[in-house]
């Protein structure tokens, strides 16, 4: 339980990956905007492959009782350790931002403010122009097309990974125990308090988005998977549609067959296709099912959703 009286009013969580360049600059510029304020700041190096480590590290030395480190055994994901940096924060307020300081610090006292003023549980950053690639942004854009589909949620409001939230809603959040965290699902399950404000958003001077396919494609199974179970339900559509499209079709063959042109010989390629096509609705089914098993299975037998190797703080373990 926090302590209002004790407790640092603000936290920043940050995950870390491969953000040795822009890591130490980030927080640099947060401990001067917030200087005289009660703040912390989490660090998640999230496996990080380049120094990393030694620089968040260092940062623990140089700003002692304001900066923590969560070092996680491997790499586990943005949203896996972004959730490990909820569980190990004490502030009465969250913000969480990204390492590439393309979230401006700048930004979080306005969103903290809104949320106040609204009494909302989370406050997203909006972005007015976003400066990712395009391939990002397409994939951006998909993602949230499922996440309005699967949660619900309404078609403006975007779920960025800039947002600050009450520790109400940080508490109700950490409670999730299973492999696949997906922090903007797990919010939405828990609150309607939301609300979004116009943010900048700037560009990374060291390259662009550490984000792949792979990455992508991860965060949008989750989405679609872990919190609904529409995608079952379409199956079940597309089984019917697919059934009544195949008998109407035999129909309209036989009609076609018996009084239209009779001398026309029903081709072997016309029962392929239909083959084909209804394979590939079966297979889709199969590998959809095959996905909730397979996740229901890693859940039951403990797939971690982190490790945490050693937190750092006031420099010492």
């Amino acid at each position: 339980m926090v302590n209002p009286e004790t407790s640092p009013e603000l936290s920043f969580v940050i995950p870390v990956y491969n953000g040795h360049e822009t890591i130490g600059s980030l927080v640099e510029r947060i401990t001067t905007l917030f200087q005289g304020q009660r703040i912390e700041i989490v660090l998640v190096n999230d496996g990080s492959e380049d120094q990393s480590e030694s620089v968040c590290a260092a940062l623990v030395e140089r700003f002692r009782g304001i900066v923590a480190l969560v070092q996680l055994s491997r790499n586990f994901g943005e949203h896996n350790a972004v959730l490990s940096g909820l569980c190990n924060s004490t502030g009465q307020y969250v913000a969480v931002l990204d390492d590439d300081g393309q979230n401006p610090p700048e930004e979080i006292s306005r969103m903290l403010a809104e949320l106040k003023r609204t009494d909302s549980d989370v406050v997203y950053g909006h972005y007015i122009t976003k400066q990712h690639s395009p391939f990002r942004n397409l994939g951006s854009r998909f993602n949230n097309w499922i996440a309005t589909m699967m949660l619900g949620k309404p078609n403006d409001l975007y779920l960025s990974s800039f947002k600050v939230m009450n520790r109400f809603l940080v508490d109700e959040v950490t409670k999730y125990t299973g492999p696949f965290p997906y922090i903007d699902g797990l919010i939405y399950r828990s609150t309607r308090r939301i609300n979004q404000i116009p943010v900048e958003h700037r560009s990374n001077p060291h390259g662009p988005s550490r984000y792949n396919l792979h990455s992508l494609v991860r965060l949008g199974l989750n989405v679609l998977l872990n919190f609904s179970i529409k995608p079952l339900r379409l199956a079940v559509y597309a089984g019917f549609l697919t059934s009544g499209l195949s008998a109407l079709a035999m129909v309209l063959i036989l009609i076609d067959k018996i009084w239209i042109t009779p001398n026309v010989t029903v081709g072997v390629p016309t029962v392929l296709g239909a083959i084909v096509f209804l394979s590939g609705i079966q297979l889709l089914v199969l590998g959809l099912v095959g996905e909730y098993l397979g996740r229901l299975y890693l859940d039951q037998t403990g797939t971690p959703q982190y490790i945490v190797r050693y937190v750092k703080r006031d420099g010492g373990a």
